[in-house]
């Protein structure tokens, strides 16, 4: 392999970055993002532990569920999950963090990087509510650099395009994937009952 280990060798290889592209990077919520994060029902939170190792994880609400409270500040409730809290801990030991908002339909993408904190109450909290379950905690996010993603990956992907799906039952059910990976004494199809009735009875 021919490893890249410095910033001189990689930009040998991709070249320097044009200064539009230098300029579309603004460190605040302007009309367009602030439209954008109210249109998005799904947002990816990045974070990242002292020791460098990353966790990547989803998140889903209603479309408007992300507060912006001014030009700076964004906030996200925390939903019931799995409980292993990989991204708090990270955020708890180091505050960068970084969003990545998608709109259904819509191949450009919202990227956002900053300083994530994690709160249990605040004055905002109400406004978090949804389907009248109020939030334990939210993150909020100092925002330091914010801008559009082009839609290359998506148009590369086609991942809007049904007609490019995989067939569902081609694969894995996640009952299946996990009695496989734990080695659980208990049959595919009763892990999906419960995984399918805890999905829909613990949203929030």
């Amino acid at each position: 392999m021919a490893i890249i280990d410095s910033h001189e060798a990689l930009r040998e290889v991709i070249g320097e970055v044009a200064e539009l592209t230098q300029r579309k990077v603004i460190d605040r919520i302007d009309e367009h993002a602030r439209n954008l994060i109210a249109h998005s029902p799904f947002v990816l939170l990045a974070t990242s532990a002292p020791d460098g190792s990353c966790d990547v994880s989803p998140r889903g609400d209603p479309a408007g569920s992300v507060l912006v409270l001014d030009e700076k500040t964004l906030v996200l409730a925390d939903r019931p999950g799995n409980k292993l809290i990989d991204s708090f801990r990270n955020i708890v030991d180091n505050p960068h963090a970084g969003l990545l908002f998608l709109v259904p339909g819509m191949n450009e993408t919202l990227r956002v990087n900053g300083r994530a904190t994690l709160v249990s109450d605040g004055p905002f909290f109400d406004s978090l509510v949804v389907k009248g379950k109020r939030p334990t905690l939210a993150v909020v996010v100092e925002v330091q650099e914010l801008y559009m993603h082009c839609a290359k990956a998506f148009l590369r992907s086609s991942l809007w395009q049904p007609e490019t799906w995989p067939d569902r039952s081609t694969l894995p059910s996640l009952g299946t994937i996990m009695r496989d990976q734990m080695s659980l004494a208990v049959s595919a199809e009763e892990l999906d009952a419960r995984l399918n009735e805890r999905a829909l009875n613990q949203q929030y």
